[in-house]
């Protein structure tokens, strides 16, 4: 039945998403509205936002020139199709991406997630190494804790855990390499970390076993995010490529967290210097204010499925969403705001202020490990040998009572917020996490 509209909404209906729904619903925390580095609640208190939503708000919430674009756009063509028909707008969006993707990577296909680009770019792989008659080369290679979304094919080259323990047996053919966390030899590491890159030569020996004519691809995060913030090893992504390139496997990047500005560039390939093959973007490409989600791909991929297609349609694959009319009209706007406020720019630069803020906490009850790069930063707790995770719950718990919203990933606290965000902000979401941290047990 539904709801009058001024009675408060039940609870029951929604089932929400990597969610404690019982401990929710036990005690709800909710937000009404939002302005620049801010959430406010129903009772309209202030949420200072450090994990920018959820890593996608890179230009701070509700940007007046993002709202009028997707309202201009509506009145004008709220959708069409992408299948065999076309609006300028689309158009217009992928020039404007392509100019600003690593050097190479100039052809978009647009989805409408995360999830769903890194399907895009794993059938994407499979069907270039098809279209040059190496139709064996169908194994996929992914890495311990790295996320590359929800749906099939992502938790299959994904590797935590419990997204993949509780759904069968996922895709075949899928191996993985090993992460590259190492507190002993890294520990509260600012920046890169120094020891790991040998970590990438394992892939060596997973294609000592499978042989190089049956591995497709190899699909990592430049920075490992949801998993705790894991930057890469000094070295290790130029290892990954020349392997790669060694072997002929296709090197994917899942920027979906790194991508747009998070890192002080663009895309963390610019700011590693190291080109990948296909590369997966989402969440900032429109400020998260509508759906979207793209893969850009090399010339040479784009080129060679289009000229050796079997058939008229040259890659089966799309979205009734794909490139929708009011995703492309935010993200031209969100684009925009980027290179006019020169935000790519301003979170390098804020880099140096926001590392030494971080690390301290480095010394702050219960912290084991503390990591950064970029605006990113992972607070790794010690966990409670009778209930793991519940510390870093209650501190984002009392977080959010405190006013400030931070992200945790099992025992780590993730923070990464508007590059819009100012030292004080900085100050307080640091000077919040310390403050929870000695209130939990």
């Amino acid at each position: 039945m539904n709801q009058p509209n001024n009675a408060a909404p039940s609870l029951d209906a929604y089932w929400m998403p990597f969610s404690a729904n019982r401990r929710f619903k036990a005690d709800p925390r909710f937000v009404a509205r939002a302005s620049g580095m801010y959430y406010y609640t129903d009772t309209d208190r202030e949420v200072l936002d450090a994990t920018s939503g959820l890593w996608c708000v890179n230009a701070g919430h509700c940007r007046p020139s993002i709202a009028k674009a997707i309202a201009e756009q509506a009145a004008r063509l709220d959708y069409a199709t992408a299948f065999n028909m076309g609006h300028p707008i689309v158009f217009e969006f992928a020039e404007r991406l392509a100019q600003i993707t690593p050097q190479g990577l100039d052809h978009i296909f647009f989805t409408n997630s995360g999830s769903e680009s890194v399907e895009t770019a794993l059938k994407i792989a499979l069907a270039y190494h098809r279209a040059r008659d190496k139709g064996t080369k169908t194994r996929l290679i992914g890495r311990e804790r790295g996320y590359h979304g929800v749906n099939f094919g992502g938790i299959s080259v994904g590797g935590l855990p419990k997204n993949r323990m509780y759904f069968g047996g996922l895709l075949g053919g899928v191996d993985h390499l090993p992460h590259t966390h190492d507190p002993k030899r890294n520990g509260f590491a600012k920046g890169q970390p120094e020891h790991g890159a040998e970590l990438a030569d394992e892939l060596e020996r997973i294609v000592a076993l499978h042989d190089a004519s049956n591995i497709a691809a190899v699909i990592v995060e430049p920075l490992a995010g949801s998993t705790g913030v894991l930057p890469p090893p000094l070295g290790y992504l130029e290892r990954l490529r020349a392997i790669c390139n060694k072997h002929d496997i296709l090197l994917i990047f899942d920027e979906v967290i790194t991508g747009f500005g998070r890192l002080g560039a663009p895309f963390a390939s610019q700011r590693f210097g190291v080109t990948p093959d296909l590369m997966t973007m989402a969440k900032g490409i429109t400020n998260a204010a509508v759906p979207m989600g793209g893969v850009a791909a090399s010339k040479a991929i784009h080129d060679t499925l289009i000229e050796r297609a079997d058939a008229p349609i040259e890659l089966f694959h799309g979205y009734t969403y794909s490139g929708h009319p009011l995703a492309c009209a935010a993200g031209l706007a969100t684009l925009d705001i980027y290179r006019d406020e020169g935000l790519f720019e301003r979170s390098r630069s804020l880099e140096p202020l926001w590392e030494e803020a971080i690390h301290s906490l480095d010394d702050a009850p219960h912290v084991i490990d503390v990591r950064n790069f970029g605006l990113t930063a992972g607070i790794e707790l010690s966990a409670r040998a009778s209930a793991p995770g519940v510390r870093a719950m209650e501190a984002f718990e009392r977080a959010f009572d405190q006013g400030v919203l931070i992200r945790v990933s099992g025992e780590t606290i993730a923070l990464s917020p508007p590059l819009i965000v100012e030292l004080a902000q900085i100050e307080r979401a640091v000077e919040t996490v310390r403050s929870v941290l000695h209130q939990v047990h």
